[in-house]
């Protein structure tokens, strides 16, 4: 008989986390591992214990860190896939650029920079697919299809559908991150597609 003093058992000890909970648990804190210590200091026993588990349930599922942090960060991204439609292809490509913005600066943006900087050339070809797949072809899908809306609108010119355009906003972007190390604010994002991008687009030539 237990003592009516003693708390209860489900009060002591909190049920153990299993399957897909613990998982969450254990890709999340991969990411904030990768957005506080960076890649060279993630370890499997930080991130463990960032999840509040042991060490030998996140080698069950995963068996090196670059397994690890390659489904963090896949779990992590946003979802790149969901094209504005505001009315005319600068607001369009505002919109587009303020998402890659938040996305670059949030938790998942930071780990992925961490991995991009950080990773030496042979362990950086381990996310290729990751960066490939989620982030740079649904970005290029996107400009494509508010490039081509605004041509069919009459906006821009016809021939300004070309890998050159394309490029230019997350060269300019990822420039700004990688080289200066800045953040792009509101009206800076402004000025780039007004200065930049528009007249680039422009129907009749830049």
């Amino acid at each position: 008989m237990v003592p009516p003093h003693w708390p209860a058992a489900s009060a002591q000890t909190p049920s153990r986390r299993r399957g897909a909970v613990l998982e969450r648990a254990i890709l999340e804190a991969a990411l904030e591992q990768l957005g506080t210590v960076g890649w060279n200091g993630l370890t499997m026993e930080g991130v463990a214990a960032g999840a509040r588990t042991g060490k030998a349930a996140v080698y069950r599922r995963w068996s090196s860190k670059e397994d690890l942090v390659a489904d963090a960060l896949r779990s992590g991204l946003p979802d790149f896939h969901t094209v504005p439609d505001l009315g005319s292809v600068r607001e369009d490509l505002l919109e587009l650029c303020r998402r890659a913005r938040d996305a670059m600066y949030g938790r998942p943006g930071s780990a992925l920079r961490s991995v991009i900087h950080e990773c030496d050339t042979k362990q950086a070809e381990r996310f290729h697919d990751v960066i490939i797949k989620g982030v740079v072809e649904p970005t290029l899908k996107m400009l494509r299809e508010v490039v081509n809306r605004g041509m069919e609108r009459g906006e821009v010119r016809r021939d300004a559908a070309n890998g050159y355009i394309f490029d230019a906003i997350p060269a300019m972007m990822m420039y700004r991150s990688k080289i200066c190390a800045s953040e792009w604010t509101d009206r800076e994002l402004e000025e780039m597609i007004d200065q930049l991008m528009v007249p680039l687009l422009r129907s009749g030539g830049p």
